[in-house]
């Protein structure tokens, strides 16, 4: 076990990720004891099963800064233990004995396509965002038993940020790749990605329509300078905000010009098209904005594609226990993230947000926050050296010094209720085979890569 704690306090943190790395560290730091519960072998949500890996840099400095906060004295990991399924969250709230139990459980549920009956047929035709890019990232280990897809030429993909631009992305490369090996060339898809389609085709003296590939398409309910690639500021007057919409075009147009996908803005999905029991299509509604709203119009047109993939936003994963209102957690105080039932609960990061990217918190000013967007979305000469100035950890840091601070006004538990949360600790990690060193159990549970 590490080090005791100063204050008597015991966190319990669910989520090891970004936030939750984060806030178990500054709590450490105030000398609380923490215990934080991860429902995967690895804590790197997001960053591991969300960003594409063609973000390599940004990817591997985040699992060494979570790494580090989590392997800090005071702070206990348990792996493999799915609150709500492994360990009751009403159980951990109540008879455990935390002083405080924090959600930062992230958003890990695709919103449901807004059609109805499309659930019947998720997996005949209809994919969802997560599960896509999961496999993306991880279908080239060895050991990878999760679902299973396979990018084709044709794709629909329903969406309108930076989450729908991965994975035209995805779709885009992998299948272009495809159709350069059939000519013998074969191209690494961190090169790909970096260079661009249409460079990478000029090098081996082709052009995009010498593929023969029609390309995927988005389809977007808003206008272009919609897309919410870069926030307008709070109170921004009409001359930033116009500045602001350009931006968003012109990485946009950056962005369909160096990886050949479409996008079809003003189309709201309006009905799946639908033979043979397999989806082969969408029935969509043009639109239009007035006053910052949408509003459907009469007008309506089908287009056919190898599938439809459903990328329109991330929400929680519902835990047994925890009320409901709509696609969130039932709040009583958004910004502590509070529930009435459970007095000594926090949330911090996507789980209260509700948006799944781990972009959510950035940078609103000019110049920085537009390069970094550009790096982000590997649309600069340099491909992605700046990305990591779209990561920022201060939100949540702020959260975890406001929940010490909360804390300091409360009574810590019996020397007696901390012994016993201990042993329960340890015998929880006993059961998953967490030995009790995080370098060691990281190694044991690394990806193994294919062949």
């Amino acid at each position: 076990m590490s080090a005791p704690s100063t204050t008597g306090h015991v966190v319990a943190v669910i989520g090891g990720a970004t936030a939750g790395a984060e806030v178990a560290a500054r709590l450490a730091d105030h000398g609380c004891r923490v215990v934080v519960f991860e429902q995967n072998p690895r804590p790197f949500g997001k960053i591991e099963d969300g960003l594409p890996r063609w973000h390599a840099g940004l990817r591997n400095k985040e699992y060494a800064t979570i790494g580090e906060k989590l392997a800090r004295p005071g702070i206990e990991f348990v792996p493999n233990t799915r609150v709500g399924g492994d360990v009751e969250f009403a159980e951990l709230c109540r008879e455990w004995g935390f002083s405080a139990v924090v959600l930062a459980c992230g958003a890990w549920r695709d919103r449901p396509l807004p059609i109805d009956g499309a659930e019947a047929y998720v997996g005949k035709g209809l994919i969802y965002q997560n599960p896509f890019i999961i496999w993306f990232n991880h279908y080239e280990e060895a050991g990878y038993a999760g679902e299973t897809f396979t990018c084709r030429d044709g794709a629909l993909v329903v969406g309108g940020g930076l989450a729908s631009i991965d994975v035209a992305k995805v779709i885009m490369l992998e299948t272009t790749r495809a159709r350069l090996r059939e000519r013998g060339v074969e191209v690494d898809m961190l090169q790909l990605e970096l260079k661009g389609i249409p460079k990478t085709l000029d090098a081996h003296d082709l052009r995009w329509e010498d593929l023969g590939l029609e390309g995927c398409t988005i389809f977007y309910r808003r206008r272009p300078e919609d897309m919410p690639l870069v926030e307008i500021p709070d109170g921004a007057d009409e001359a930033r905000t116009e500045k602001v919409r350009l931006t968003r075009r012109r990485l946009l147009d950056k962005a369909t010009e160096k990886f050949c996908f479409k996008l079809e803005p003003l189309s709201a999905p309006d009905g799946l098209l639908v033979e043979d029991d397999q989806v082969v299509g969408l029935r969509l509604r043009r639109t239009r904005v007035e006053g910052g709203r949408v509003h459907p119009t009469e007008e309506t047109y089908e287009r056919r594609g190898v599938y439809v993939i459903s990328s329109i936003g991330s929400i929680p994963e519902p835990i047994p226990g925890i009320e409901m209102k709509g696609e969130l957690f039932a709040f009583t105080d958004w910004d502590f993230g509070r529930l009435d039932a459970y007095p000594n609960v926090f949330s911090v990061g996507n789980v209260v947000t509700g948006k799944g990217n781990i972009v959510a918190s950035r940078k609103h000013a000019g110049q920085v926050y537009e390069e970094a967007l550009a790096s982000f979305l590997g649309l600069g000469e340099d491909g992605h050296e700046a990305e990591a100035a779209m990561l920022e950890h201060e939100t949540i840091g702020e959260q975890a010094e406001k929940i010490a601070d909360e804390l300091g006004t409360t009574a810590p538990p019996s020397p007696q209720v901390v012994a016993e949360i201990l042993e329960r600790t340890r015998r929880r990690q006993d059961a998953v085979g967490y030995g009790g060193s995080y370098a060691t159990w990281l190694e044991k549970v690394a990806p193994i890569s294919g062949s």
